[in-house]
């Protein structure tokens, strides 16, 4: 698979403060990348390294075959890292066509990728017209504009309501769907897991985790279980090497699989040891289960 993006040892410091330490991944061409992590982690500060508009300090960065200058590679991205930025008294048609000049671009594209973004019957409103959500759909566009290899989006639902949200997920999903690599930073752990295939997460500039993210999330799960011998329920788990951490709290055990296990097998193997359940739930652990022990180990460190 071609490599679009690729990222070594890459760290930016600012006076005293390192925002980015010693990253490295690799981004291959169609798939949904995001770079996850709370406000300050650097995802900002990494995007805008590889879009020549932040300095590194050190490490380096290559785009595509590694032989092409960043001024040409970037001729072949497409990118919104700041807020939608457009004349407010001209029409979205008007706006892009501007675009289209500046980026040698034909007109042409207008209509088609108006249309991707939804915005093709609102073509002829201003711009002042529009609301949060139809100004990020007409940003998107204008940066889909020169057919771009891939998509840089920061924040790209930062600010929006419900409904905004939503149609620019599934925007992002039909233009990944259709081949362009798409990289997006994002704080939101339910943005990565519904939009991106693969993703890094950071922390204070330092990656805790690179890959798909069904591998990031592919625990076998938990048990949730209440007994009224909760202390031989506890033991018999401990004793087994099916099951990993015990959890008690409230007279609630949760039991962290090892391996597959389905609640039934689980069940009747506990009765036949003289266990009855009074509780059973059986749960996968989600993204955010899976980001929260990242966080909290690298808090130990």
């Amino acid at each position: 698979m071609d490599t679009i993006l690729s990222i070594n040892n890459l760290t930016k410091k600012f006076g005293y403060l390192t925002a980015v330490k010693n990253l490295s991944f690799t981004i291959k061409k169609g798939n949904v990348y995001g770079i996850l992590g709370p406000n300050g982690s650097g995802k900002s500060t990494t995007l805008g390294i590889v879009l020549n508009v932040v300095n590194k300090t050190e490490g380096d960065f290559h785009w595509f075959d590694g032989n092409t200058s960043t001024h040409d590679a970037l001729k072949k991205v497409g990118a919104i890292i700041e807020r939608p930025n457009f004349y407010p008294y001209m029409t979205a048609e008007q706006n892009l066509k501007l675009v289209c000049k500046i980026k040698d671009v034909p007109l042409s594209k207008i209509n088609e990728k108006l249309d991707v973004v939804g915005l093709l019957e609102r073509k002829d409103s201003k711009f002042q017209t529009y609301s949060l959500g139809m100004k990020q759909r007409l940003a998107i566009a204008s940066a889909l504009l020169n057919d771009p290899e891939i998509l840089i989006l920061d924040e790209p639902t930062n600010g929006l309501d419900p409904q905004g949200i939503h149609q620019i997920r599934k925007i992002i999903k039909q233009i990944a769907a259709k081949g362009t690599t798409i990289l997006l930073a994002s704080h939101l752990l339910d943005e990565v897991e519904k939009v991106c295939s693969h993703v890094v997460v950071l922390r204070k500039g330092v990656k805790l985790y690179s890959g798909r993210v069904d591998e990031m999330i592919s625990s076998h799960g938990f048990f949730e279980l209440k007994s009224n011998k909760e202390t031989e329920l506890i033991t018999l788990l401990e004793s087994n090497p099916s099951f990993g951490k015990i959890k008690v709290e409230d007279q609630l055990v949760t039991a962290f699989l090892n391996e597959p296990m389905k609640s039934e097998d689980f069940n009747k193997y506990l009765f036949s040891q003289g266990i009855i359940l009074t509780h059973l739930v059986q749960r996968k652990e989600s993204l955010e289960e899976q980001f929260l022990q990242l966080t909290d180990n690298n808090n130990q460190n």
